[in-house]
């Protein structure tokens, strides 16, 4: 059962998700994701990593659609959403191919690293609006080398969904969450 942490963090997640604001994710919440994402640099409309990005998205949609909608009505609330977190610590290898995947579609100049600005791009993809993301950058850079390659990223992507160490850096990935 997610914690009290994880379910403050991942609110924050959810209501990102939320395109339109009600209270449920639906199939149209995830469609308006993929569209959020399809307007990176490097996702564009026909392109091989617009494709990975559109499946990959769906099929978390499945996913928690399988793992959390109990009652069958075809939407999902907060509360059905942390059963399917509370399944990722499973799921290592869905999970690593997911941090690879959005990588990829964040890393725009394709240098192997995600640098601030990259990472900025992230957060605001994911919220479908500028954040402030003051100071985040830092806690998640370790060797203050001003930017994330993908190992770190990785086990950063790791941290945010399966986490229940509110001391862990990789909490802050997706910029700040509600306090």
């Amino acid at each position: 059962m997610a914690s009290t942490f994880q379910e403050r963090k991942l609110k924050g997640m959810f209501a990102a998700f939320d395109a339109d604001g009600d209270g449920y994710l639906r199939e149209d919440d995830f469609t308006a994701l993929v569209a959020r994402w399809s307007r990176l640099p490097a996702v564009g409309p026909g392109t091989q990593l617009r494709a990975r990005v559109e499946t990959l998205l769906m099929a978390w949609w499945d996913a928690l659609l399988e793992a959390g909608d109990a009652n069958g009505d075809g939407t999902v609330d907060l509360g059905e959403l942390l059963t399917l977190v509370d399944r990722l610590p499973t799921m290592a290898e869905a999970v690593a191919a997911t941090a690879d995947t959005v990588f990829d579609a964040v890393d725009a100049n394709g240098d192997g690293r995600i640098s601030p600005e990259e990472h900025r791009r992230l957060v605001e993809t994911w919220n479908g609006q500028p954040v402030d993301m003051t100071g985040v950058f830092e806690l998640l850079d370790p060797n203050g080398d001003g930017h994330l390659g993908r190992e770190d990223f990785a086990s950063l992507w790791h941290q945010f969904w399966t986490s229940d160490d509110p001391t862990e850096p990789g909490n802050w990935l997706c910029g700040r969450f509600p306090g």
